[in-house]
């Protein structure tokens, strides 16, 4: 398999050329104010996010009582231990 052919618009050592920049030049101003928006909004959800999170008050919500389970309570995990694996067939 060859390489792909490369860009006209970078050199060997991966550096953009004047003829890259003079191409993306039109686009620089609109790109930055792009990104300051997205910024913007993405930082001001966040903001109300965490501001109307902190306003919560579960002063009046009642916690319960963790249930009691008796001592002779096997274990209720969807695992099994290896010695309760048993394989159809066998004893």
């Amino acid at each position: 398999m060859g390489l792909l052919p490369r860009s006209s618009y970078w050199t060997k050592d991966n550096r953009q050329t004047a003829a890259l920049i003079r191409a993306r030049q039109p686009y620089l101003v609109k790109n930055i104010f792009t990104g300051i928006a997205l910024t913007t909004f993405v930082i001001s959800i966040y903001a109300y996010t965490i501001k109307a999170v902190s306003q919560d008050d579960f002063s009046d919500v009642q916690i319960p009582d963790a249930p009691e389970q008796p001592p002779h309570t096997p274990h209720t995990g969807t695992a099994r231990a290896p010695a309760q694996l048993s394989v159809r067939g066998t004893k």
